[in-house]
């Protein structure tokens, strides 16, 4: 369903954008019999539920204005905070993670592993620089762009 994604993002990024948030992601699907657009914003410092509630109401406006209509069926629109595990989609979400605790899943195992949660240390062409702790041993893992699978920011416990 991303043909109704790429319809409603160009619409609904400015109205976010406007109320000094970003989009973060955008999820179109269905659940049981439900279909859901799923909106995640964020901005410095967090979003609230006053932010959310501001931000639905905004674009709802727009998409029911919307002509012809993009969506096969009634759907729920839902506008939430990605939350603190918040997915890395793209490069510039990954790259703005410097810094932060992250956690990379992989399509075949790095040094051993089929995931690693660690501090993302630098981005370059072609690899993520993670410091990550194994056991007592803490260690620097280079990891080619080509095999992570999913990244998200990781809380550390």
């Amino acid at each position: 369903m991303s043909i109704v994604i790429d319809k409603v993002q160009p619409l609904v990024e400015p109205i976010i954008e406007s109320l000094d948030c970003q989009l973060v992601d955008i999820e179109y699907l269905k659940e049981g019999k439900h279909w859901f657009l799923r909106i995640y914003a964020d901005k410095e410092g967090g979003i609230d539920l006053d932010h959310c509630a501001l931000i639905s109401e905004k674009i709802s406006e727009v998409l029911d204005a919307m002509k012809p209509d993009p969506f096969p069926a009634a759907y729920f629109l839902e506008v939430s905070s990605p939350g603190a595990e918040r997915p890395l989609k793209n490069e510039e979400q990954i790259r703005s993670a410097i810094g932060e605790y992250v956690h990379f899943d992989y399509y075949a195992p790095q040094y051993g592993e089929k995931q690693h949660e660690g501090v993302l240390l630098d981005v370059t062409e072609d690899y993520y620089l993670l410091k990550v702790q194994i056991k007592t041993v803490t260690k620097e893992l280079e990891i080619n762009k080509k095999n992570v699978a999913k990244a998200r920011l990781a809380v550390k416990f």
